[in-house]
């Protein structure tokens, strides 16, 4: 993601009181507005059932996604959908389906490790540079451009490269690549905070810094970087396939992986393009229910874009 990509700091709306019941207004008004929002309900629909398939994938999945049964096989021949296997076999006999359904638990695992560790950095980043301004804010900021011009996925790929091919190195990744995002955008939030008549009025009345900071500010900073976590999570599964069809994923190919699924089938397409349509659907789905799901977001803890 490019720097002309993060999304601007959402202001928050006029509070008459602390900053803690201005921001509990906010949320509140945001779900009522959520529930009654179509876009909104599509994405957590599909977001719920990209979860639920990844929790209870050893439950549901008809088959072993990793046991290989040559038997049914020919060269350049595999069998396709069939009552037994509804979305047929892969070069090595492996079911199509349950690769699927093991593959949503791994993109779900990339996905919300790498998003909590480049989240909890970033924010760290974001935080300090909010709050102290000066020196600081302007020496964290310029460290944060320089991550931010360097493109995503090539950032994402050398720190792949350099650490290894391993399922960690993927999520490691990914979270440095999040990491300027988060700290630009909860620092940019809060400078417009700090601003705010209630955290003014704070400070009149002797309240310190750091309180001032912690328990207004910060909390009130926040929608915005609610609304990018949201919306980080499809960015990542998409990288996360990125990188395993590079193969600078797991190591181990009997791992279910829908980036991996892909890159096996680029021998087949011809014969087999069925291989490459399911894990193709399956990541576009995923991220669909993401991005809509945080636009949905986005629009409802906007005051800008409330009717």
């Amino acid at each position: 993601m490019s720097a002309a990509a993060v999304p601007s700091p959402i202001p928050s709306t006029p509070a008459a009181g602390s900053g803690e019941e201005a921001a509990g207004g906010l949320y509140r008004d945001a779900f009522r507005r959520l529930r009654r929002s179509p876009t909104a309900i599509v994405g957590a629909v599909l977001v719920s059932a990209f979860v639920l398939i990844a929790v209870l994938a050893p439950w549901i999945a008809p088959y072993d996604p990793t046991a290989v049964d040559l038997t049914d096989i020919r060269p350049g021949v595999f069998p396709g959908p069939s009552a037994e296997h509804l979305l047929g076999l892969d070069q090595l006999g492996r079911d199509e389906l349950s690769r699927i359904i093991y593959g949503a638990r791994y993109s779900l695992l990339i996905g919300v490790v790498s998003l909590s560790l480049g989240a909890i950095v970033g924010l760290s980043l974001g935080l300090v540079a909010g709050a102290f301004g000066g020196w600081v804010d302007g020496l964290i900021m310029r460290l944060v451009d320089i991550m931010l011009a360097i493109p995503s996925l090539l950032l994402a790929i050398g720190v792949a490269a350099l650490l290894g091919p391993r399922l960690i190195s993927v999520m490691i990744a990914i979270a440095v690549v999040n990491v300027p995002i988060f700290a630009r955008l909860l620092r940019g939030s809060m400078l417009a905070q700090r601003r705010s008549d209630y955290a003014l009025a704070a400070r009149s009345l002797g309240v310190s810094r750091s309180r001032v900071v912690l328990q207004h500010v910060f909390p009130n900073s926040l929608a915005p970087v609610i609304v990018q976590g949201t919306l980080a999570l499809a960015t990542a599964i998409i990288e996360a396939a990125g990188l395993a069809f590079l193969g600078l994923g797991s190591p181990d190919p009997a791992v279910p992986e829908w980036g991996r699924m892909l890159a096996e089938t680029q021998s087949f397409l011809a014969s087999a393009p069925l291989l490459a349509l399911w894990p193709g659907l399956a990541i576009v789905l995923s991220v669909m229910g993401f991005y809509l799901l945080g636009e949905a977001l986005r629009e409802a803890l906007d005051p800008k874009l409330r009717r």
